[in-house]
């Protein structure tokens, strides 16, 4: 394991166990929540609509997901199970097997590639709920990613440091990179792997 030893991570982000009526209504939560978001966008979507469009209480609605951006982070959720597993446990380079410094980029990269993707959803569960980046996988991207600074440079601030390589993935500033400075993809995970290089570079 990658992590710190004797301290198990599971994949993040699944749903706990729940009563069999309780995961119904969670999926048709969900399932509704889906259809609205494709039909009219994030920012069109509200708890009183997903409630009523799945059928079920604006209250169970609440109950499930507290607010609207835990139903958007919900929203990511099989996407994000599925990066956990890929770099905690997948094949190299992002999962174990590869050298600190392939793990470092290929993690970079894919999470590069999973936040444009989804970059509506963070952005508004971001704005909905700013203090909910900082949640769950955020903890367990930073672990993650300070285990392998950790590797590549054992005097360094480790953990400062994964701070600073997440940093660019806020969703308002990737957003603004994307669309307001025309940034493409590629340029982004190319001023990533220049981050990497300072940390990689001796003396």
């Amino acid at each position: 394991m990658d992590v710190s030893p004797g301290r198990p991570l599971p994949v993040l982000g699944g749903p706990p166990a729940e009563r069999a009526d309780a995961a119904r209504n969670r999926r048709r939560i969900l399932a509704a929540a889906a259809r609205l978001l494709a039909e009219r966008g994030a920012a069109a979507l509200s708890m009183d609509e997903v409630a009523q469009a799945a059928g079920v209480g604006v209250g169970t609605v609440y109950r499930r997901f507290t607010d609207r951006a835990g139903l958007l982070y919900a929203l990511v959720d099989q996407r994000e199970r599925d990066f956990q597993a890929a770099f905690l446990h997948g094949p190299p380079p992002l999962g174990p097997g590869a050298g600190p410094a392939e793990r470092l980029r290929a993690f970079l990269h894919a999470l590069a590639e999973r936040t444009d993707q989804q970059a509506d959803l963070l952005l508004m569960a971001e704005a909905d709920s700013p203090a909910a980046r900082f949640e769950a996988s955020y903890d367990l991207y930073h672990r993650h990613l300070a285990m392998l600074i950790g590797r590549l440079r054992p005097e360094a601030d480790a953990a400062y440091l994964a701070d600073a390589l997440l940093a660019p993935f806020a969703a308002n500033l990737f957003v603004h990179q994307r669309r307001a400075r025309g940034m493409t993809l590629q340029r982004i995970r190319a001023g990533l792997d220049e981050l990497i290089a300072g940390l990689t570079r001796s003396g």
